[in-house]
């Protein structure tokens, strides 16, 4: 009999599917995939169709959930216009309300819930209308001076929570790299999909992005190996951390190991909007696919909005070095999380596991 029932909300995004794929390597672990497609790899889960915005929805699944004892909730909406929208109302106000619909329909039918692991990021130091405080560390309260729906989320779990033998965690990656496709912030199939326009064309793999900035990232495995910890913690209840591979870089001294990673000799530095530009790459994106009978959908479902993340990852357009953007992990470190990772290894498993799985050409 399963030790624990792990329900996974957002099942065929970035986090969501590394959540799957960690959970799926225990035999005594019952997985439940939300999502309101099918995840591409359920990793044994059974998958649960269901639109979080939907409070019948979700009360309509909710025999499916009964029995839970752990929830990732890894589920998000974004706006079309992807950076604009993160201070949008609108945003704000969906975001709160499917993690409302997924509790509600939740709590009255597992009464054996222990932990609930909710994902925020850098946006809750506010890395999208300000420079950082270096290092960003969690509880600065100058975090909720702007509008966030990370903030409706979280003081409404910290409300449920109130006497109740469940407990929360609060995970606050950085730029996150895996593997998904059609998600709103996942930078393999934008910069992949780039490579090969250029590789196609006989070209180096010229760097499209703006001026430095030292930043951090984190590998989506171990994110998910994070969120599974917190889930079983003391050290853990009720509390907020970052998670990053532990080293900073710079997309400029990357750039060689993405290049070798994906067969290609690095370019020059020549700034390229992927948003404005991937238009024109529709049709040959198409011919790629066959060419190499890629297993990878056409160019709009295969990246999503993760092209205007490119963009924003990138810092396409800033002429000036930006200002580092780097939290402290100290928290997580002391709670019992030491994991680390080098960034150079991961940006090269991603795209060489992209390749082999024949996403990319």
């Amino acid at each position: 009999m399963a030790s624990k029932k792990v329900v996974v909300a957002g099942a065929t995004g970035l986090v969501g599917s590394a959540a799957l794929r960690h959970f799926g390597a225990s035999e005594s672990c019952e997985r439940i995939a939300l999502s309101r497609r099918k995840p591409r790899d359920l990793y044994g889960a059974r998958h649960v169709p269901v639109d979080l915005t939907d409070a019948e929805d979700c009360s309509r699944a909710a025999a499916e959930l009964r029995g839970a004892t752990h929830l990732v909730y890894a589920a998000l909406y974004e706006a079309p216009s992807l950076v604009e929208g993160w201070r949008d109302p609108q945003q704000i106000a969906t975001n709160d309300r499917m993690l409302r619909n997924l509790m509600a329909a939740l709590e009255p039918v597992a009464p054996e819930l222990k932990h609930v692991a909710l994902l925020q990021g850098t946006k809750a130091y506010g890395v999208h209308v300000r420079p950082l405080t270096v290092p960003a560390r969690e509880g600065r309260s100058e975090m909720y001076e702007q509008p966030n729906f990370y903030w409706a989320q979280e003081s409404f779990l910290r409300a449920l929570q109130q006497g109740k033998r469940w407990h929360w965690s609060i995970l606050r990656p950085v730029l996150i790299i895996g593997e998904a496709m059609g998600g709103a912030m996942d930078l393999i199939p934008p910069l992949g999909v780039y490579a090969a326009m250029l590789r196609e064309q006989g070209r180096p793999l010229d760097y499209p992005g703006g001026a430095a900035r030292v930043a951090q990232a984190v590998d989506v495995d171990l994110l998910a190996r994070a969120i599974a910890w917190s889930g079983d913690a003391e050290t853990a209840r009720n509390e907020a951390f970052n998670v990053t591979n532990g080293d900073v870089f710079t997309w400029e001294n990357i750039w060689p190991a993405i290049a070798d990673a994906l067969e290609m000799k690095p370019g020059r530095h020549v700034p390229l909007s992927l948003a404005q530009e991937y238009p024109k790459w529709i049709a040959p994106w198409d011919a790629l696919r066959r060419k190499h009978d890629l297993v990878a959908p056409g160019l709009e479902e295969f990246v999503g909005l993760s092209f205007q993340y490119a963009d924003y990852s990138m810092r396409y357009g800033q002429t000036e070095p930006g200002p580092p953007s780097i939290v402290s992990t100290v928290k997580i470190n002391q709670a019992g999380f030491t994991e680390m990772m080098d960034t150079e290894v991961m940006f090269r498993k991603w795209f060489e596991l992209a390749k082999a799985s024949r996403l990319l050409p």
